[in-house]
């Protein structure tokens, strides 16, 4: 019997250590959000892992903190005006690591003019000294268009497929 209980009572420390992973890994996507959000865009290379590596496609690359330093750096002089919001995020986890996804929605300013854009994150994680980290995110953008042009036509929408 109190082996029994015994063996319960770890299955259940083991869901709960699970669960407070996941939720980690959740506030991490979301601190992200919410620095690009907030203009707190140095204190985004700190989400990731030191070899930590970043790929915006067309937006750019970044791999290392030193690298990162400089992508988020640079954003503000591209970017007037970020908001962006995350949806769908999942998550799956495996000891102290893991991967997920989300989609992004996003309104933006660049050089005078709005834009309109979606697309989907796909991370690594990695916890390191008890913090989960970002150890690789990769950005497939769907459509990045002028606001005053919309995304409804046909050769955008074949873009994220």
């Amino acid at each position: 019997m109190a082996q029994d209980l015994e063996a319960r009572i770890q299955a259940l420390e083991a869901q709960v250590q699970v669960l407070q992973d996941r939720e980690a890994v959740r506030a991490l996507r979301y601190r992200y959000h919410e620095c690009v959000n907030e203009g707190q865009l140095a204190a985004i290379p700190d989400l990731f892992t030191e070899d930590g590596d970043l790929d915006f496609g067309y937006l750019g690359k970044a791999r290392g903190r030193e690298e990162l330093t400089r992508f988020f750096g640079g954003v503000s002089q591209l970017l007037s005006f970020v908001k962006q919001f995350v949806h769908n995020h999942a998550v799956e986890l495996e000891g102290d690591g893991g991967t997920g996804y989300s989609y992004l929605e996003a309104k933006t300013i660049s050089k005078g003019e709005a834009y309109v854009v979606a697309a989907r994150y796909d991370d690594e994680y990695a916890k390191e000294n008890g913090q989960w980290k970002f150890k690789k995110m990769h950005l497939t953008p769907y459509f990045t268009v002028p606001l005053k042009e919309g995304w409804a036509q046909e050769d955008r929408l074949k873009m994220g497929r």
